[in-house]
């Protein structure tokens, strides 16, 4: 250590003139240890300025290095933590505390005895010294061998001892004094050693003045002296009275004790006689039923309102009772054990009188409720169930008390309930949809004995012979099973109509009167039996129902959308789900049962199920998407889409299953006149629709399957020609799409456009061939010996087409002839095409077109290739607009 604190004083302090007084070798508490020194330093300069200094070895190494600096005048605390233990923690109080832990508890009470002389000697501010041995602050230790550094400083360490122990700054009037006998003494200055034997010669005279003045007051002494024996001795008459009033406290203080232990006694008695009250008053308080309400659970009248809310006050009055929270050594009491027997057995008496009086009641309803059945079966409207609610649910308080205490006979009570109203709305719902068939199918009630019950009737009609349809414009009624050939033919005749119309508005009658019908018997089972619904989750997305596997998803997360809800909602919820589905066990299947029949009566009121269906779903499942009538909706519309999805591809087989006629012109196919009749009526069934994506889908497949069959069509046929049969169907088809501008299929319309323009100007080119056909030929020839290399004007010398073989060919066809080719093929056109699409005149003005756009190109290989010949047509442009008008007004 000796070695270090000559190399700190050499390396570090003196070249900043201080000293170093002490040192300690320190490490931060709590951390890895990482080994510094704390210094306690003074200036050499006035005025002394006194420093804590931490100083670290170099990371190297090597030297060492002042880290931080800290004034001893902002130390406030020293705190060494144990004064009595030796311990090597300590801490400094500083801006934040600094907590170090010594190498030696040596070291630390070292420093911190050097950091208390500091402070008494340079700060007016006094340190607070906390856990400190008052021993250590009251001897000033030596300092050791240590803590003065050797060699150079050797001075330092001998005189600063000496000045730490003894030395005293002088105040301002010793400093005056001692200026004044200066000044008296005029070698002062200059002869110190005689002007310190003059101090001393003073001081030895002033000693004996003060020896002899102390010789002189002996007198005085001894009287004090005698003074203070007096006063010892009254002292001692003061402590033996004092000694005497001890003991006359002390036997009070007896007294007193035995007092004392008797109020406590008194107070202990009183304490215990409360407690004793407060439990008789708690128990009489709360383990008391009223002979009131006693009587009103043993006779009270379960069938008027004012019973049944006597009855209903009593129970709560009796569960309460039953449910106090006894405090320790209650349930020990005979009397206690006496009062909640008496409460079990009214609780029992009563559970059992509200059971046989519900189940009483359930069976009277039924039978109410049965009565009025009658009035309703001619109409199509389902009876309503809430008279019977409304006199329920004045019990509902009531089963919820016995759900609390009479678990068992709670659902008893419940699969009762169940077992009566199921039974009930299995006549009424079977009653209802027998009445709809009947509408439907106009058909009387005793039809039934013929074949027409539930979905197992059979109808009238065949759907065979629509697959041997032919293109013949048969005028035959169609079957109960549409189809595009049909509606083609029939042209949707106002009978279908109304049909269908009355079809849709006794769906949409079913739906909506089966919707209030389960909402209100889903909220009276929840109310009645105080279960938990799962609550509509506000601003949820609804899957797209009218996808089958977005709807079976959608069913899922349905089932498995409560939860969220504790495991007590879930159960409840669970259990209305259940309630429900046994209630109305015959819907789904009668539901199923009138979709299949309204399928064959006509396929295309799948149409209209799937729109409809689809609403009510979207709307259940808006309300409560796990509700039972949500989930059954949603089930039965997978049936409709599956039955929509089943038109369209039978729509699809049909039109691949067509036969032509062989004898007769093609027109406008069936399944293509059938397709704008199912777009029409499509459009108008989709049009507020919340979702098409169902349509839109069929549309693709139907004008897919449309497009490929006039193609087959077009290729199979022998009396038409192909591009007449394409012509005209794709303009029918292009007509019909952009008048309903269906936007799923604008690809196809332009499609159509494209093929209908493409095969009339292949039309017109090969028609316009054949009035012309000599000069066709010619003139296809040159443009042959053209491409083959020969110059334009080098075709002449040819032998075959030469002036003399071009003049023969134009004397072929003068103006007369070629109207009268003009007039046969105007007449072989009018008998290609048909009269629904009018096309006669558009094809006719394109032939013009076309024809005058030949005359002109033939009039220029005339020109090109046999320049000044001379040879031109024998009749004009303008001849052959009069031809054409002509020929068009006279048919």
């Amino acid at each position: 250590m000796t070695a270090i604190k000559h190399a700190l004083q050499r390396d570090i302090f003196t070249p900043h003139d201080e000293r170093l007084l002490s040192i300690v070798n320190v490490c931060k508490a709590g951390k890895k240890k990482k080994n510094c020194f704390l210094c306690a330093t003074v200036t050499t300069e006035r005025p002394v300025q006194v420093n804590v200094v931490k100083v670290k070895k170099s990371d190297k190494g090597d030297f060492y290095k002042r880290q931080t600096e800290w004034a001893l005048r902002d130390l406030a605390v020293v705190d060494a933590k144990d004064a009595n233990k030796e311990n090597p923690e300590f801490d400094l109080h500083f801006e934040k505390v600094y907590k170090w832990v010594a190498s030696s508890t040596a070291e630390k009470n070292a420093f911190i005895s050097c950091i208390w002389k500091l402070n008494q000697r340079y700060l007016r501010k006094k340190l607070e010294f906390v856990n400190v041995s008052s021993q250590l602050l009251e001897e000033l230790p030596k300092v050791t061998e240590e803590s003065v550094p050797s060699g150079e400083n050797q001075s330092v360490a001998g005189g600063d001892e000496e000045s730490l122990d003894d030395y005293q700054e002088l105040n301002t009037r010793e400093e005056q004094d001692i200026e004044i006998m200066m000044d008296g003494c005029e070698y002062a200055i200059s002869n110190a050693e005689a002007f310190a034997e003059k101090l001393s010669r003073e001081l030895q005279v002033l000693d004996g003045a003060n020896i002899q003045s102390i010789m002189a007051s002996e007198k005085q002494v001894n009287i004090l002296m005698q003074l203070l024996d007096e006063a010892l001795k009254e002292v001692d008459e003061i402590e033996h009275k004092l000694s005497s009033y001890e003991e006359m406290l002390q036997s009070v203080k007896e007294q007193m004790d035995h007092i004392s232990q008797s109020n406590d006694l008194i107070q202990l008695s009183n304490t215990n006689n409360m407690k004793l009250l407060e439990e008789i008053e708690f128990l009489v308080n709360y383990l008391d039923l009223s002979k009131g309400h006693i009587k009103a659970l043993t006779d009270g009248d379960l069938s008027s309102s004012k019973g049944i809310e006597a009855c209903t006050n009593a129970a709560e009055a009796l569960l309460q009772c039953m449910n106090v929270a006894l405090r320790p050594g209650h349930d020990e009491l005979q009397a206690v054990k006496q009062q909640q027997q008496q409460f079990k057995d009214l609780r029992e008496q009563f559970a059992r009188r509200l059971a046989n009086h519900l189940n009483n009641v359930f069976v009277q309803q039924g039978h109410d409720q049965s009565s009025t059945l009658a009035q309703h079966s001619v109409e199509l409207s389902l009876p309503k169930h809430l008279p019977f609610h409304r006199d329920l649910l004045r019990y509902a308080k009531l089963m919820e008390w016995l759900k609390n205490t009479d678990h068992e006979k709670y659902e008893g009570l419940n699969k009762n309930y169940v077992d009566y109203i199921s039974r009930l709305y299995e006549r009424e719902i079977k009653e209802f949809f027998e009445v709809a068939k009947i509408k439907m199918t106009g058909t009387s009630k005793e039809g039934k004995k013929f074949g027409l019950h539930g979905s197992s009737g059979k109808l009238t009609g065949s759907t065979s012979s629509l697959n041997k349809l032919s293109v013949q414009g048969s005028g035959n009624r169609r079957s109960q099973s549409s189809s595009l050939l049909d509606m083609g033919n029939m042209s949707a005749s106002d009978l279908d109509v109304a049909d269908r119309t009355k079809f849709d508005k006794i769906f949409e009658q079913v739906l909506s009167e089966l919707e209030p019908l389960c909402l209100a018997e889903q909220d009276f089972i929840s109310k009645f039996f105080k279960l938990q619904q799962s609550p509509a989750l506000p601003g949820s997305v609804v899957a797209d129902s009218t996808d089958v596997d977005g709807l079976l998803l959608s069913r899922q997360h349905t089932l498995l959308g409560d939860r969220h809800l504790l495991p007590s909602e879930k159960e409840e919820a669970g259990i209305i789900r259940s309630m429900m589905i046994k209630v109305f066990r015959c819907i789904e299947p009668e539901l199923n049962n009138l979709i299949s029949l309204g399928d064959k009566i006509d396929s295309f009121n799948s149409l209209y199920m799937l729109v409809k269906m689809s609403h009510h779903v979207w709307t259940a499942e808006n309300v409560d998407p796990a509700s039972f009538l949500s989930t059954t909706l949603g089930n039965v519309l997978v049936t409709v889409k599956r039955n929509f999805d089943k038109c369209i591809l039978n729509q699809i087989k049909q039109m691949e299953e067509v036969k032509i006629s062989k004898k007769s012109k093609v027109g406008i196919l069936p399944f293509v006149s059938g397709f704008e009749e199912f777009a029409e009526l499509a459009e108008s069934i989709f049009k507020n629709a919340e979702r098409r994506g169902d349509l839109d889908k069929a549309y693709t497949k139907l004008i897919r399957a449309v497009y490929n069959n006039v193609e087959k069509v077009a290729n199979e046929s022998q009396k038409t020609p192909r591009d007449v049969v394409m012509m005209e169907n794709f303009h029918h088809i292009f007509s019909t799409l952009s008048r309903l501008k269906i936007a799923c299929l604008e690809m196809e319309r332009r499609e159509a456009k494209q093929k209908y323009t493409e095969h009339l100007q292949f039309y017109v080119i090969y028609s316009l061939g054949q009035p012309l056909e000599k000069l066709n030929h010619f003139f296809e020839g040159i443009e042959a010996r053209v491409a083959q290399g020969i110059r334009e004007e080098e075709v002449s010398y040819q032998l075959a087409f030469n002036k003399q073989e071009l003049r023969k060919v134009i004397k072929e066809y003068p103006g007369k002839e070629v109207k009268k080719g003009l007039d046969n093929l105007y007449k072989k056109v009018d008998k290609h095409l048909c009269e629904e699409e009018n096309l006669l005149q558009v094809m006719w003005h394109s032939m013009q077109d076309e024809f005058i756009r030949q005359y002109k190109h033939f009039e220029g290989l005339i020109a090109r290739c046999y320049p000044g010949s001379g040879i031109t047509m024998e009749f004009t442009i303008q001849d052959i607009l009069e031809y054409f008008s002509s020929i068009a007004q006279s048919h």
